[in-house]
């Protein structure tokens, strides 16, 4: 799983920094979560495609993490795209992408499936090599973060190890699903001397724009890595509360309630030129701290 930062400002572009988006790489598919003006513009600045794009997630209707969304679509559209998208949004979006598109007279080159986020927390895609879960947090609006999780794809197959027993080729994926092998003259070999445990699952959490709040923390408990907002530094802590963001030194102090492995931070405030703070506030709090950076890639 990796994690790619096309966007980490947050309303107002500033610095060379753009409003929100991100790619996440999970088993060879591609998600994009939120489409803040430009998105599509960063996406081929660092070789993000979107032939691997199934699925957008959009957070909350704030300008600054989906304006960027009708020109991608029609983008994606002008580049003669065929397989569906689904994007995941609240509801109020779907009247604004029809309306942009009717009144440009725009027919799409593909299915475009529009999908209502709840009200509150539920999966939102199920599909055999990952998940995604959304979670209410508190803002200004209604908005929701998401949980990404890997499935594994099984037990690892040990080439070696099946060649010396003289296994066929053919039987490697029943193997490699978790099944016994019996030879001709009904010898069983035991699949654990076949495979080993595959790698473990990976959990990814965005946390969106949020005040500072424990009701997220049931939902990312135990992630490998999360993305938290981190608008404004702790001496401005105040403007924080009054605009239902978060500081950094907030975001770390969920990050070490939740137990996870990673905290990135992001969504700056246009008026913090430099970013270092960011990570000198949170660290105090939580030792595993990036700061992101636009074009940056985060394995997870």
């Amino acid at each position: 799983m990796k994690i790619t930062i096309l966007g980490n400002n947050s309303a107002l572009p500033a610095f060379g920094r753009h409003p929100t988006a991100q790619t996440v790489s999970v088993n060879g598919e591609t998600l994009l979560i939120d489409c803040g003006e430009g998105t599509q513009i960063q996406m081929q600045r660092f070789g993000v495609r979107w032939r691997r794009l199934h699925h957008i997630l959009i957070s909350h209707l704030h300008g600054d993490h989906y304006f960027g969304l009708p020109g991608l679509i029609n983008s994606m559209s002008l580049g003669g795209r065929t397989e569906p998208l689904h994007l995941h949004a609240p509801a109020e979006l779907k009247p604004i992408i029809d309306s942009i598109l009717a009144v440009a007279d725009t027919t799409l080159t593909y299915p475009l499936h529009f999908h209502p986020l709840p009200d509150g927390a539920a999966q939102i895609v199920d599909e055999p090599i990952f998940s995604v879960t959304c979670f209410p947090v508190m803002h200004r609006i209604k908005c929701h973060g998401f949980v990404i999780e890997g499935r594994t794809r099984g037990r690892r197959l040990l080439p070696d190890r099946c060649a010396a027993h003289g296994i066929a080729t053919q039987y490697y994926e029943v193997i490699k699903n978790g099944e016994d092998y019996t030879a001709p003259d009904g010898t069983v070999i035991p699949n654990e001397l076949l495979t080993e445990p595959g790698p473990l699952p990976k959990k990814y959490a965005y946390c969106a724009d949020t005040i500072y709040t424990e009701t997220i923390i049931p939902y990312i408990t135990g992630a490998d890595a999360i993305y938290h907002e981190s608008t404004y530094l702790q001496e401005d802590a105040d403007k924080a509360a009054a605009r239902y963001h978060t500081t950094a030194p907030q975001a770390a102090q969920i990050a070490k309630l939740a137990g996870v492995g990673q905290l990135l931070l992001g969504h700056f405030s246009s008026k913090y030129r430099e970013l270092e703070p960011f990570k000198t506030q949170a660290e105090g709090i939580f030792p595993n701290v990036v700061v992101t950076q636009e074009g940056g890639v985060y394995d997870i």
